[in-house]
């Protein structure tokens, strides 16, 4: 109640406030009068010169003050009281506008003090803005240079690595024609490691493939998603399935971070839930697109290492598409990723 008449008295203009005080203070004037001298209207008086202090400054409140002391005097000689002295009235005044003098004083040093604790307070509110953003724009270039570096690995894997297996299996391709050719007991040998080379090649470019696999098209997620799913499969010898029962069209930026939430969980569970069934799916509900990571394995512990950074690095690129990431234990054994992106609500127009 008392903050809402705060606001309602700093709503008011400065004249209004003016106006409203000068007629409530005559208005006390007027009931100290009717009362005559036995009753005392003083602590009443402060209060339209103490709303003066706080909202009007010390200038308005003296004058409230002279009037209210004049006031107080006025109604005390009119309503019948007699005086030793004319001294005595006006050294009356003295005293009351005194009495009113120093809680107006207070009052404004106490708006002063107020005033100032407001704006440190504003200056420390945008400091720490400032660094909130400063550190989140960090945040951001950290994710968009690991994002960068992940691509240029990719590339030179591909550009480099890929080419240089496939030179080292066509030079063993010819070695093994020619130990074929010559009849050699080493010739079988030959092929095996040429196979393994070829193997090593498709490890590679699926490994090159999930550092930079996001391409920029609204359907690229689902590809991506798709071709981690084999690469994981046959990297690590599991089973590892990618559904996803309607197509979920997402801008590129999303995309990526769908697809790296995706990478850390698959990842937590071949490493640390050993898992060997894992199916990644993304549909689409009337709450939003989801993303589902599910795998058989150990489950997340009760608590979870604060060392580590997936989850923490999973959060913070969910929350950056303005996602929703829960991570859980299933009843029975494995984990449950899911990755919520809420429909966006359409302002009517």
């Amino acid at each position: 109640m008392f903050a809402k008449g705060l606001k309602f008295l700093e709503a008011l203009s400065p004249t209004m406030l003016l106006a409203a005080l000068t007629g409530l203070t005559c208005v006390i004037g007027y009931f100290d009068y009717l009362a005559g001298t036995d009753t005392t209207f003083s602590a009443i008086y402060l209060f339209p010169v103490g709303i003066a202090a706080w909202f009007l400054g010390p200038m308005v409140a003296y004058g409230l003050a002279i009037l209210s002391s004049v006031l107080w005097v006025g109604g005390d000689v009119l309503a019948g009281a007699h005086y030793s002295s004319t001294a005595v009235p006006l050294w009356n005044l003295a005293i009351r506008f005194a009495v009113f003098a120093v809680p107006l004083h207070l009052i404004v040093e106490l708006r002063k003090l107020h005033d100032r604790m407001e704006e440190r307070a504003k200056e420390r509110a945008a400091k720490l803005t400032a660094e909130i953003a400063a550190r989140e724009r960090l945040e951001r270039e950290l994710l968009n240079i690991s994002e960068r570096e992940q691509r240029r690995v990719g590339h030179d894997i591909h550009d480099s690595l890929c080419q240089h297996l496939t030179g080292t299996a066509l030079a063993g391709q010819v070695l093994s024609e020619t130990l074929k050719a010559q009849g050699s007991p080493h010739a079988a040998k030959a092929a095996r490691v040429v196979e393994l080379i070829e193997d090593g090649i498709t490890l590679s470019r699926n490994l090159a493939k999930g550092l930079d696999s996001v391409t920029l098209s609204t359907d690229g997620l689902m590809e991506a998603l798709e071709d981690f799913a084999n690469s994981t499969s046959d990297l690590f010898k599991i089973s590892c399935r990618f559904e996803c029962p309607l197509p979920v069209l997402v801008d590129a930026d999303t995309a990526i971070h769908l697809y790296r939430i995706a990478q850390e969980a698959v990842s937590n569970s071949v490493k640390h839930g050993h898992a060997k069934n894992i199916l990644v799916r993304l549909e689409t509900s009337e709450s939003g697109k989801m993303l589902h990571v599910t795998d058989d394995g150990k489950g997340i512990p009760a608590r979870v290492n604060g060392k580590g950074m997936g989850l923490r690095i999973m959060a913070y690129r969910a929350e950056l598409i303005g996602a929703q990431l829960n991570v859980r234990r299933q009843d029975g054994a494995g984990t449950i990723v899911t990755c919520l992106l809420p429909v966006e609500k359409r302002v009517p127009a």
